[in-house]
Parts: C-alpha cells; sequence; structure tokens
C-alpha cells in the first residue's frame, strides 16, 4: 500500500512535475525550430533551382514522389508540402525583420499566415501577434478570419484624423474672440472647455 504524500513531499512532487513540463515545452520549441528551418532549407533549394532554370515547375511533382517512394514514413512532404516550403521561403527571404520570428511559429500558423493574407505588413503583423498571444492555430484563424489587422490599421488611420480635428476645435475655443462671442457667463472655467 502506498504512503500517504504530505506537504512537503507534494511541493517536491509539483517541482518534479514542473521540471519535466518545462523539459517537454523546450524539447517542444527546438524540434518546431528544427522543423522550420528544415521547411526553409527545403524551400530555399527548390527556389534556387528554379529560378536557375535547372528545374522546371512540374519537378516539385517528381520531387514528392521520389520521397514518397523512397522514405515511405516521411510525412509532410507531398507536391503540396513543397511548394508551400518554396513559397514560405520566397515569402520571407528578403526581409531580416521577419526571419527572426519564424522559428517561434508553428508550421500551421505560418500555413495560415501565408493563405490568408495578402501583405507584408499583415502577415508581420499576424505574426508578431501570434507570438505575442501564443495563439494556437486555431485561435489565430478566427483572429485572421475577424479581420483583426484590418481594424487596427483603420483605427491607426482615423486616430491621426481625429488627434488633429480635435486639435483644430481646440485651438478655436481657445481663441479669446470666439469665447467672447459664445457669451459665457462670468464664473465660467476656461479649464472646462479644453479638452486635451
Amino acid at each position: 500500500m502506498r504512503e500517504v504524500i504530505s506537504e512537503k513531499n507534494k511541493d517536491d512532487f509539483l517541482y518534479i512535475v514542473s521540471l519535466i513540463n518545462k523539459s517537454k515545452e523546450s524539447a517542444l520549441i527546438s524540434v518546431n525550430q528544427e522543423l522550420i528551418n528544415l521547411y526553409w532549407n527545403v524551400g530555399k533549394y527548390i527556389s534556387e533551382k528554379i529560378k536557375m532554370t535547372e528545374w522546371g515547375e512540374g519537378i516539385i511533382n517528381n520531387l514528392a514522389d521520389y520521397i514518397s517512394l523512397k522514405n515511405p514514413e516521411i510525412k509532410g512532404f507531398t507536391s503540396r508540402g513543397l511548394f508551400r516550403m518554396r513559397q514560405f521561403y520566397e515569402n520571407y527571404y528578403f526581409n531580416p525583420k521577419v526571419s527572426a520570428l519564424l522559428t517561434q511559429l508553428s508550421w500551421t500558423n505560418h500555413l495560415l499566415i501565408l493563405s490568408k493574407t495578402k501583405s507584408m505588413e499583415e502577415k508581420e503583423y499576424y505574426m508578431l501577434l501570434s507570438i505575442r498571444e501564443r495563439y494556437s492555430s486555431r485561435e489565430l484563424e478566427r483572429q485572421i478570419d475577424s479581420g483583426i489587422f484590418e481594424r487596427t490599421m483603420l483605427s491607426k488611420k482615423i486616430s491621426p484624423i481625429k488627434t488633429q480635428l480635435s486639435k483644430e476645435i481646440i485651438s478655436v475655443f481657445k481663441d479669446t474672440y470666439v469665447l467672447d462671442f459664445l457669451d459665457l457667463p462670468i464664473n465660467y472655467s476656461e479649464k472646462d472647455l479644453r479638452m486635451g
């Protein structure tokens, strides 16, 4: 029969479990980084071969068939997967700002961003948001589908206009002639009219 766990032992056991969980998380992060680096390098190789016209576009299908035949246990290297790796590389290779972010996202999140966004600004936005908020692919997809990027950009474009308008309105009210024209009561406070 097992002994009853004391409070001291319980704390020690919880600590050991937390070490295990931290180690698992660290291992998952390392595996994800290696996977993203692999997909980047495969995409780069394919892209460069096609650009140098050593390979035609149809070679990707042949490569996928070859991988499947020689290593059937390897998953993710279908024609579509290889095309996405090439797309991944070609979308980001020229942007050093993004390179530090790439291995911080899962491949699934990268695929969502690649397929559901248009501009580089939008891609960067969702990368940063996903990293900061630690979004699962489901949550990231929900954010993209809800158009949070567009709403954020619209609010940024509107804000300076609103700010400028309010500054102009305030400056009009600060003009003593306008204040005199308003014919305010004697005990008005000019501070009450200032909005900023």
